[in-house]
């Protein structure tokens, strides 16, 4: 009687692991902002027609880095997840946290049982009515939530990214303030990214009821230069200060 082939469960767990954290890091990033506006996502995309970042229902939106078939079939789920409970129940009764937590037993369970890990992580985000109200998960290939406060980074090279975002980020930005900041993030130091090369949405806070709506390349495009002319602009609003006081 032949033994059978024995891998150590922790071996297995931490096989998966790389393999999925080695997928999503191929895959380009996303940032989600807290602005004043609302809650601001902005994502590496160059492509018009396969998004990355969608709504699931009235003050909530989803983000996907990774593969993308994956990470579709998971905002589809979500959306059938949505709408069948306000259907159930009530509109008020769908929220982030809830969805976070499909979302999650979903990601464990494969992860855990099924051969291959799902090479995504996601992002669900849910606006308030106030900055305070705000919701933002983080979710990992291996169901794992984390709830983040000001900001989230999702995708490959993200602590260099957060980093970035980190030493930038003062307080809670303006929507204009908030792109920029996001796209400086993604782009780095050796590179500049343009409207055509992201994809932006916005949960506007101001909304009655559905408050998910996208930026077209026109209006990314004022808001990064208007963004760049005040940052142009800062220090020579400070130097007759720094002339009067020698």
């Amino acid at each position: 009687m032949s033994m059978p082939f024995y891998v150590a469960p922790e071996q297995v767990m931490k096989d998966r692991a790389d393999y999925a954290r080695k997928g999503i890091a191929r895959g380009r990033a996303l940032v989600a902002i807290q602005c004043a506006e609302g809650i601001l996502l902005c994502a590496e995309n160059p492509s018009s027609t396969l998004r990355k970042i969608a709504e699931i229902y009235d003050r909530i939106a989803f983000g996907g880095v990774g593969k993308y078939n994956e990470f579709d079939q998971m905002r589809i789920a979500g959306v059938r997840h949505a709408d069948l409970k306000g259907y159930s129940f009530s509109r008020e009764d769908v929220d982030a946290r809830s969805l976070a937590n499909q979302y999650a037993q979903i990601l464990g369970q494969i992860f855990t049982h099924e051969m291959k890990p799902m090479e995504v992580e996601i992002l669900v985000a849910e606006v308030g009515t106030e900055p305070a109200g705000d919701q933002i998960f983080h979710l990992l290939y291996d169901g794992t939530v984390i709830d983040e406060s000001a900001y989230a980074v999702l995708g490959g090279d993200a602590e260099a990214i957060s980093a970035r975002v980190d030493a930038s980020l003062d307080g809670t930005p303006d929507l204009t303030t908030g792109l920029a900041l996001a796209a400086s993030a993604l782009a780095g130091p050796e590179r500049t990214l343009g409207a055509a090369d992201l994809e932006v949405a916005v949960l506007d806070r101001m909304s009655v009821r559905r408050c998910f709506r996208r930026l077209d390349d026109a209006d990314v495009s004022e808001r990064l230069a208007a963004a760049g002319a005040a940052s142009a602009a800062a220090p020579d609003v400070a130097s007759p200060d720094a002339e009067s006081s020698g």
